[in-house]
């Protein structure tokens, strides 16, 4: 199975639990399927821009990101967070090698406009393609690519790109059977209860009822995107317990929240609401 496994940044900040995901990649990628490791970092990113004096801004959830920051991001995400992953996976004996946006130009880009900031999101991109070629060449050698969240423009910039919108677009261009998101939560709660499934259709609905709220509602919309885009299965997983990969990957009861297309039932209300 081809798989596009996200790893929350916050998952990142303990070696304890860094050593305990490498274990489980590792197995999964041992047991023959072909993974594609994608991490954040934002809250490590936040807290090495504060010791740097450069203030972090968000809009609609995205970090404006100029210059300066945009070169911390790859000191960061493809220097520090990157090695740090692919290490811990390599040093369990499966080969892993961490790569970002230049390498093979691997992940490309283009600048995000969003609506309403009249400055701009600067050096923020979302993922235009994949060089899947270069990737399919290490699965075949049995190397484990983990990639961070940055994409390369044509002009040879390089972009910040939101993990979950990467992890989401690159599950769609390379064809992933299935998308796993691995948070620092349980799952998408609704107020201490997992819901062990939710429907693209009742996305919007949990966002207005605001019963889910800044990071999730990323994860959720880059689901969305991702079951519509053929990915087979997306699941979002808490990722610090023993567990956490495994059970996925071997098709067993898993926790969780599973994410799953509009039946032709929702299509049809949905459809409904839009002609009103």
């Amino acid at each position: 199975m081809r798989m596009v496994v996200k790893i929350a940044g916050a998952l990142l900040e303990d070696e304890a639990t860094v050593a305990r995901l490498a274990q489980q990649i590792a197995a999964a990628a041992r047991a023959g399927h072909e993974l594609l490791v994608i991490h954040g970092g934002g809250k490590i990113f936040s807290a090495t821009l504060a010791r740097m004096g450069i203030a972090s801004r968000f809009v609609g959830g995205l970090r404006v990101t100029d210059r300066e920051t945009r070169d911390a991001a790859v000191m960061v995400f493809a220097g520090l967070l990157n090695k740090r992953l692919a290490g811990a996976i390599s040093l369990t004996g499966q080969n892993a090698v961490g790569i970002s946006a230049a390498d093979s130009a691997c992940f490309r880009a283009e600048p995000m406009c969003h609506e309403g900031d009249a400055g701009g999101l600067g050096y923020v991109g979302y993922l235009t393609g994949v060089n899947l070629e270069f990737l399919e060449s290490l699965w075949n050698a049995g190397i484990v690519p983990v990639a961070c969240c940055l994409g390369i423009g044509s002009g040879g910039e390089i972009y910040n790109i939101n993990a979950d919108h990467m992890a989401a677009a690159a599950a769609e261009y390379c064809h992933a059977e299935q998308l796993i998101f691995l948070t620092d939560v349980a799952g998408v709660l609704d107020g201490e209860k997992v819901l062990n499934r939710v429907s693209s259709a009742e996305i919007e609905e949990l966002i207005r009822q605001q019963k889910v709220s800044g990071g999730m509602i990323l994860k959720l919309e880059a689901a969305k995107r991702a079951l519509a885009g053929g990915v087979q299965q997306v699941r979002i997983v808490g990722g610090t317990g023993l567990r956490a990969l495994l059970p996925v990957t071997s098709r067993a009861r898993v926790s969780g929240t599973r994410v799953t297309p509009m039946i032709p039932r929702e299509r049809k209300y949905a459809a409904q609401a839009a002609a009103r």
